[in-house]
């Protein structure tokens, strides 16, 4: 058996999930809020994960760059609004 790019991809991404669980969990535990910090770092894992499956898994690394543009572009918007939400309120 090879261990190919995807199944990298794949690993990182479970990886990026339990992060995000973690601090999550945390929060729901102590019956805090996650915080400003730890918010940002799930939103970040978001992006990492969205990108990750954009390009490797709906195979837009190999696709003309305006779709490439496109389908990022909408995932920083909307990951953008929701971190200026989140901090504005």
């Amino acid at each position: 058996m090879r261990f190919t790019r995807t199944d990298a991809v794949f690993a990182l991404l479970a990886l990026a999930t339990l992060a995000s669980w973690w601090l999550g969990e945390g929060a729901a535990v102590s019956g805090r809020h996650l915080g400003t910090i730890a918010s940002l770092a799930v939103l970040a894992l978001a992006a990492f994960k969205g990108a990750w499956i954009a390009l490797d898994y709906m195979e837009l690394r190999s696709a003309p760059a305006l779709w490439r543009r496109a389908v990022l572009g909408w995932l920083v918007v909307v990951l953008g609004l929701i971190t200026l939400f989140s901090v504005a309120l």
